[in-house]
């Protein structure tokens, strides 16, 4: 038997406003543009699909572009045909999206946790 496990988790910037969309079956989802950091300074745009009864739609009530978000999910690799031919299309299909608040987003460099206890002039203790 083999185990496959792909798991994705990803921080960072929606690029464009969030669409909902309901699909013919009744069901309703999320579309996001996300934009990740990449080596040095590029964003990588990354489509993401919440579907409304996976993620619950309260959590993605008032997402908007600009925030930043964490989210995580599994990659799904979709083929379609469109008036242009055969298509293909990966996406981030999303099991959980959480809104990061400023406090969440820290810079290593800011708040740096000192494994070394310092030592207390005044007494000599560490």
């Amino acid at each position: 038997m083999v185990v496959s496990v792909n798991v994705v988790v990803l921080a960072g910037t929606i690029a464009a406003d969030p669409v909902e969309r309901r699909m013919p079956s009744g069901d309703e989802c999320t579309e996001i543009r996300l934009s990740v950091p990449e080596a040095g300074t590029r964003q990588l745009p990354l489509p993401v699909v919440a579907w409304h009864a996976e993620v619950g739609k309260k959590r993605l009530k008032g997402l908007r572009k600009g925030d930043e978000v964490l989210v995580y999910g599994k990659p799904v690799h979709r083929f379609y045909r469109s008036g242009a031919g055969a298509r293909s299309l990966t996406e981030v299909v999303a099991s959980g999206v959480k809104r990061l608040e400023p406090s969440d987003v820290t810079d290593p460099d800011e708040q740096r946790d000192d494994p070394i206890p310092q030592e207390d002039e005044t007494t000599g203790v560490r």
